[in-house]
């Protein structure tokens, strides 16, 4: 692709706090500085957590729907996204997460490069399996309707992790799967970077978890944790960060367990970083995790991690170099893992470092420079 200036358009449903939401804003703040390149991020409805982040951004939101229909009556509102497009007129065109990814599909434009991140399995895109049910004939509709427009833009897919590579790999067309790409998500590890190292105490033990409060992420198995170390006679506390279904849940195994001077839950933050900084250890309890930017964003703040098995999280876990990975729900287990890494003083140095210096590897960066040239070559 030889041209004066690549036009880049990310779509994306809205500006929720998540892992996603939170790359493509990098992504767009970090293209934004490159010369020859001109981004903008299109997001299909209002909300928006993350206005702090947004000034610098080319940002405009265009309500847009697309609701299919097996009678043939589908829902469709996406006049204002095509005039956006057709006026942009967009070398690229980069979606993100499932409703942006079945609504920009219904728009048409040719002459474009598309590409998908897949940021999860998107389990729409799954092949027909018995038993059958409703939502898996549904999901076999939309997916039918979806690849007939993939194989007709010859559209790119960029994973984020093996696992979801090897998914890709596994239920799209194989016209298709030449497009697959892998390339792991990545951070702004400047913002996470602490200048002074970690200090060592014995006095308390300060644990950190930051994620959804929702059953996938599994925080209550982090309580059980943190009984099962102040059982042990361990000083610790447990900051958790963000928001969700699950707070009062959460909360309540707090009161129950007696422990509302060794866990605080501290909502949604903009500043996460402040809060890796003044923790010593990253603990991560998700039973399935796409790949895990807190993860990255932990060791870039000089943390070492002791985390479950989420699958895509393998890729970033170097097994007793920057942290160390569970493989069963077992809480005393756990425990054991994080006592034994913060009483070796010089291991847990050693583990903090080389997990900063693992970090460098993500950074939004190099991650760009590796997006721009699949723009330009696939």
């Amino acid at each position: 692709m030889s041209i004066e200036k690549l036009k880049i358009l990310q779509i994306i449903p809205n500006l929720k706090k998540g892992g996603a939401e939170r790359l493509v804003l990098d992504i767009c703040r970090e293209l934004s500085e490159r010369a020859g390149v001109e981004v903008k991020l299109v997001c299909l409805s209002q909300e928006n957590e993350y206005p702090f982040l947004t000034n610098n951004v080319d940002y405009t939101v265009i309500p847009s729907k697309y609701i299919p229909s097996i009678t043939g009556k589908p829902i469709v509102d996406i006049q204002n996204l095509q005039e956006f497009i057709d006026n942009f007129q967009p070398h690229i065109i980069h979606s993100h997460l499932w409703e942006a990814e079945i609504i920009s599909r219904q728009v048409n434009y040719t002459t474009a490069k598309w590409f998908s991140h897949f940021h999860d399995n998107m389990v729409q895109l799954s092949k027909f399996s018995f038993p059958i049910t409703k939502q898996k004939v549904t999901n076999y509709y939309e997916r039918t309707l979806l690849l007939n427009r993939y194989k007709r833009v010859n559209n790119n897919f960029i994973c984020i992790a093996k696992h979801s590579f090897n998914y890709a790999k596994a239920n799209l067309p194989q016209s298709l799967l030449s497009n697959v790409h892998l390339l792991h998500n990545a951070i702004n590890t400047r913002k996470f970077s602490k200048k002074s190292s970690i200090e060592h105490s014995d006095e308390i033990l300060k644990l950190i978890n930051v994620g959804s409060m929702v059953d996938k992420k599994n925080q209550l198995f982090l309580i059980e944790v943190v009984k099962e170390l102040k059982q042990k006679g361990v000083k610790v506390h447990l900051s958790l960060l963000g928001d969700g279904v699950n707070i009062q849940l959460l909360s309540n195994k707090i009161v129950d367990y007696k422990l509302e001077n060794e866990v605080t839950l501290h909502g949604n933050v903009n500043n996460p970083e402040e809060y890796y900084w003044a923790s010593n250890i990253y603990v991560h309890s998700a039973k399935y995790e796409p790949l895990g930017l807190v993860l990255l964003e932990a060791m870039a703040a000089q943390l070492p991690v002791v985390t479950l098995n989420g699958y895509g999280n393998r890729d970033i876990v170097e097994q007793g170099k920057n942290g160390y990975m569970i493989f069963e729900e077992n809480g005393e287990l756990f425990a054991e893992t994080i006592i034994e890494l913060w009483n070796n003083k010089e291991l847990y140095k050693k583990m903090s470092n080389y997990a900063v210096e693992y970090a460098q590897q993500y950074d939004i960066k190099e991650y760009c420079c590796k997006l721009i040239e699949l723009y330009k070559t696939k």
